[in-house]
């Protein structure tokens, strides 16, 4: 999610220009205000007691004790969250706009199970995607500092998709060979029924989950599993090292654009990039410019995070 379209009030030109439409508005959309911030709160409040309500609803001894009591419980969440999607609806200028924006969806899709449930009733369990509406928290608690964050991460694993794609074919090719290779030395009569139930057997192995279903019982294969336990180590390491280092590169280069104290010499505009060789105000050549790496807990500008 870019910065420019983190969860925040609707478009200034969807805002009512006066009257009940524009208190409504200023309740519902701006979280900058006393009354929208305590009606974000509340509404957060009351979608987390929905899911609770549902989650009750799905063990068993809870339903037969009070299942009706949660069934009206239910409604009346779904009741609450229809009046506020209608109320979305006419304070904005343009309905149309916002029931097709990602919160109008989220918010619709918030109140469709419940109803659809009358005719389709294996839909109820999907009430719980009302857990998505709690990404308005963003905007409540002024979060929206660590999308940023969550960009960064994303670019890094997106960086390291090739590497990491490269070392789980090799991982692919090496249980595949060793589920092989126990299928041959332990046989159907120590559990290794079939290759690829072999392979399963290697995966878990590697992985070191080891359900245990499946064990070897030779002091052969038993030495092979041995090998293959430790070699799991190595193999969960590889691709943390793999984005940990996407990361300190991209934190590196990032570090390397942000602009500095650097000021140009014909026209004293300051604020260029440590690797700039011109000046992005009148174009004139920039002074050679030695870097120093920012010491460990500071930015660019300053110390802090």
């Amino acid at each position: 999610m870019a910065p420019s379209q983190t969860p925040g009030p609707l478009p200034t030109d969807d805002k009512p220009l006066a009257g009940w439409r524009l208190r409504w508005y200023t309740i519902i959309f701006e979280a900058d205000t006393r009354a929208g911030r305590w009606f974000d709160l509340g509404l957060i409040v009351v979608i987390l007691l929905s899911i609770v309500v549902v989650m009750a609803d799905s063990v068993q001894a809870i339903h037969l004790r009070h299942g009706r009591s949660l069934a009206s419980l239910e409604w009346i969440f779904t009741l609450l969250f229809t009046a506020e999607y209608i109320a979305r609806l006419l304070c904005v200028r343009r309905p149309m706009q916002y029931a097709t924006s990602f919160f109008g969806i989220i918010d619709l899709i918030a109140v469709l199970p419940t109803y659809l449930a009358l005719f389709f009733p294996e839909l109820h369990a999907l009430i719980d995607v009302r857990v998505l509406r709690l990404l308005r928290v963003f905007r409540v608690f002024k979060l929206a500092a660590y999308v940023a964050e969550y960009q960064f991460l994303g670019r890094a694993l997106a960086a390291s998709g090739r590497k990491i794609l490269v070392f789980l074919s090799a991982v692919l090719m090496a249980v595949l060979v060793m589920g092989t290779v126990m299928y041959v030395v332990e046989g159907p009569a120590n559990g290794f029924t079939s290759i690829p139930t072999s392979v399963y057997w290697a995966i878990s192995t590697v992985t070191t989950v080891g359900y245990g279903d499946i064990t070897p019982k030779t002091d052969l294969g038993r030495l092979i599993s041995s090998f293959m336990m430790l070699m799991g180590w190595g193999i969960l390491a590889v691709p943390t090292g793999i984005v940990t280092a996407e990361m300190a590169s991209q934190r590196r280069s990032q570090l390397s654009q942000a602009p500095t104290t650097r000021t140009c010499h014909e026209c004293l505009t300051e604020g260029h990039a440590a690797d700039a060789n011109f000046c992005f105000n009148c174009g004139a050549r920039l002074p050679f410019y030695h870097h120093r790496p920012a010491a460990a807990g500071t930015t660019p500008y300053g110390s802090g995070s």
